[in-house]
């Protein structure tokens, strides 16, 4: 595990206010978190400012800046009045490939859908690297377990019942592990990052979403070699594609119960 330093104050990732008629909701905390490369500012998401760690990990991996956690020589998780940043010093070597691409880079990113570190839309349609020799489809039992325990392992929506999951089943459908935020995107980077620092098999397990599943879903579990995920809400037509090219299985709930996207 890389050195971690912390410095600032951390804020709250919920607040309390108040409504006219004397009721009161827990509203979950979004605040710039900007990703800083050897001092270079790449990228500026907004995002539930928990599990940082995993997300500066997740991140890091999921955009191609680093190809494992121990490409990060260290990390300040720096809390400032209006945002909070991550910066990250990697080795050498990924050092090196980053500048090479952010010289190419005519944009800078700050997206909260879709990619950052993309030239132009032409990478878009890219095609996916298959991580299977073909699609693996789930049991819908087990799809249906990881859906029904899901609610159980996302105590930052029990409270304010507005932020997305991410979690991770493994093949029985029991969920391992989650992450919340109020991206759905920022929650798979949490978890994929906290899964690599654990050394996790992700071949032989799926992820949760609790929202649909776009584009940079299927992108992010496809640079990870996940073979399958499930959503509770229906897929873009693009992540359906991307999804048959790196071989991902998807699957939902519907009205009568699960399904695997033919």
């Amino acid at each position: 595990m890389f050195p971690v330093t912390v410095t600032g104050t951390p804020p709250a990732v919920e607040q309390d206010i108040g409504l006219s008629n004397g009721a009161h909701w827990a509203v979950p905390e979004e605040t710039p978190v900007a990703f800083v490369y050897g001092g270079s500012n790449y990228a500026v998401m907004l995002a539930t400012p928990a599990d940082l760690i995993d997300f500066a990990t997740g991140f890091s991996m999921t955009e191609g800046v680093i190809d494992a956690p121990d490409d990060i020589a260290s990390l300040d998780i720096h809390h400032l009045a209006q945002g909070t940043d991550l910066r990250l010093r990697l080795n050498e070597r990924c050092q090196q490939r980053l500048d090479l691409r952010q010289r190419r880079r005519t944009l800078p990113g700050n997206a909260g859908c879709g990619l950052c570190g993309i030239e132009n839309a032409e990478e878009f349609f890219q095609p996916l690297k298959p991580v299977a020799e073909k699609v693996v489809q789930l049991k819908d039992a087990v799809v249906e377990r990881a859906f029904n325990e899901l609610p159980t392992h996302q105590p930052l929506n029990a409270a304010t019942r507005t932020v997305h999951a991410a979690a991770w089943a493994g093949p029985d459908g029991g969920i391992v592990l989650a992450r919340e935020d109020v991206g759905r995107h920022n929650a798979l980077d949490k978890l994929l990052g906290v899964l690599a620092t654990e050394g996790a098999d992700l071949g032989s397990g799926f992820i949760v979403m609790s929202s649909r599943c776009s584009y940079e879903i299927v992108q992010k579990a496809a640079r990870m070699g996940v073979s399958a995920i499930a959503c509770l809400s229906a897929p873009t037509a693009f992540a359906i594609r991307k999804a048959r090219e790196a071989n991902i299985a998807i699957h939902v709930r519907d009205g009568s119960g699960t399904a695997a996207i033919s």
